[in-house]
């Protein structure tokens, strides 16, 4: 009997250990209150995905989200951005940080940095970021700003995969809303923050459940096996 209940021990660990093999690690980076981060942890809990947030990592000490991940015992970290003189020797510190959790994926939420070159590289098809337009247009800072004075009557939301060059990565999703005569910049960051949380935990999802295939600058979603794409 003891060797049966010691055989059925390591066979039960063994299968622990598939599991574990087969969960994809994301490290999440943020720099302030982080709601893209915690609408990413929700739907992974809520959703039962096949991956574990691993580490939310920000650039600051006061960023608000760092409470709200330990709150639901995901390891936090902070690589202080103004202790480094220079961008470089910011990346290498950050990437050693986040090295240690050996992630599949990196996800950029609200990570309010320009990225280096060889930074980027490191993670080339793992790092996925969220920029509030409907990419290639309005690239950069102040986007709903730049929505308005270009008068474009659609405007909206991008997930891509993180390149060198800023904010031209290949898109996995886009979400778009109509622009009204009376919209202010508040406004419409404030109608578009639903859609945010509603496309980039999706985007997410599609990356750890191996949905997303990359052809040159195109994302191709394995649309047979995935629910409510058009939601």
């Amino acid at each position: 009997m003891p060797a049966l209940k010691g055989r059925h021990f390591y066979l039960g660990l063994r299968l622990v250990q598939r599991y574990n093999a087969a969960m994809k690690k994301i490290v999440i980076l943020i720099s302030g209150r982080g709601s893209n981060m915690q609408s990413i942890a929700h739907a992974a809990k809520e959703q039962q995905w096949p991956a574990q947030i691993v580490a939310v990592i920000s650039n600051r000490t006061d960023a608000a989200g760092l409470e709200y991940a330990a709150s639901l015992g995901i390891p936090t970290s902070v690589v202080v951005s103004k202790n480094f003189a220079t961008r470089d020797a910011f990346d290498s510190a950050l990437q050693l940080e986040i090295d240690r959790y050996s992630p599949d994926l990196v996800v950029l939420a609200g990570f309010m940095r320009i990225l280096t070159a060889p930074f980027v590289q490191h993670y080339a098809g793992k790092m996925i970021n969220i920029h509030p337009s409907l990419l290639p247009s309005f690239t950069g800072l102040a986007t709903h700003k730049q929505a308005l004075e270009a008068g474009v009557k659609v405007h909206g939301v991008t997930v891509h995969f993180v390149t060198a060059e800023l904010d031209h990565g290949p898109i996995i999703d886009q979400a778009a809303i109509r622009v009204f005569d009376n919209d202010t910049e508040e406004s419409l960051s404030a109608r578009l923050l639903s859609h945010e949380h509603l496309i980039y935990p999706r985007a997410v999802r599609w990356f750890v459940e191996g949905k997303l295939t990359v052809k040159g600058n195109c994302v191709h979603v394995d649309v047979s096996s995935t629910d409510n794409i058009e939601n």
